[in-house]
């Protein structure tokens, strides 16, 4: 609780949950509940929404949990608007939409069941399934419907983040995403979001980088002999041979 923080008329702030709307204009915080006062997230530079404090939700613990298993402190952001799509979530925190993480979800049958796979994809892309299946090494993989892939990873579609899930789970990231110094992935709700730097999402979620979206793979197939491994790898990015 912090008694000398003041709200700003764009800035509505949380209080267990609920916006504090008949909270007199400027007061205290500390006036607008004295148990359960949320500490304002201020609006981001460029961002159409400010985020609002809310209780800490079982969904966001996993992920908090999980991040702090490998000794990342994460800061989670919540919005009264829905942040379910990648342009949604760009519009709110005031980032290009490339810098939007999207989980998602495909899964194959094997002899042990279900076996799903994550692609941490940047908003801006789109999968190439096949390319996937390729790198992954699982033939028949299709996109999870919203049932599985909430009964994979314990997450609705919309909130899933690139890590936290109730069961072990293969994960791939686009390469794309290291080109930015931070990008904004989902935080277990539709209207929850989180920053992190890519190398520290790349650990966090156990990731293997490789290129399995539609752009890549065009590119890929332009590299000149014995690059097209080095760029699976990461070691050389879709691109590079026109650069050799």
């Amino acid at each position: 609780m912090d008694s000398l923080r003041w709200y700003e008329p764009d800035q509505v702030p949380r209080v267990c949950g609920r916006a504090a709307l008949s909270a007199p204009r400027g007061a205290p915080l500390s006036l607008v509940d004295e148990c359960c006062a949320a500490l304002i997230v201020p609006r981001r530079v460029g961002a159409r929404l400010a985020g609002v404090p809310s209780a800490v939700l079982p969904a966001h613990q996993r992920v908090l949990d999980a991040a702090a298993r490998k000794a990342v402190d994460l800061h989670i952001v919540t919005f009264d608007a829905s942040t379910h799509t990648a342009d949604d979530a760009a519009r709110a925190v005031g980032v290009e939409v490339a810098r939007i993480v999207k989980s998602l979800v495909f899964v194959t049958v094997t002899e042990q069941g279900p076996e799903p796979i994550i692609c941490l994809i940047s908003g801006a892309n789109r999968v190439d399934v096949g390319r996937l299946a390729a790198v992954v090494g699982l033939p028949g993989l299709r996109r999870a419907t919203a049932r599985e892939a909430h009964d994979l990873t314990g997450f609705p579609i919309g909130g899933i983040p690139p890590f936290g899930h109730s069961r072990p789970t293969r994960v791939i990231m686009d390469p794309d995403l290291t080109s930015f110094p931070t990008v904004w992935a989902a935080a277990g709700t539709s209207a929850s979001v989180f920053e992190v730097p890519p190398a520290a999402l790349r650990s966090l979620a156990n990731a293997t980088v490789a290129p399995v979206t539609e752009h890549q793979a065009a590119e890929r197939a332009t590299l000149l002999p014995g690059q097209a491994g080095l760029a699976a790898t990461g070691v050389l990015r879709p691109g590079a041979a026109s650069e050799a």
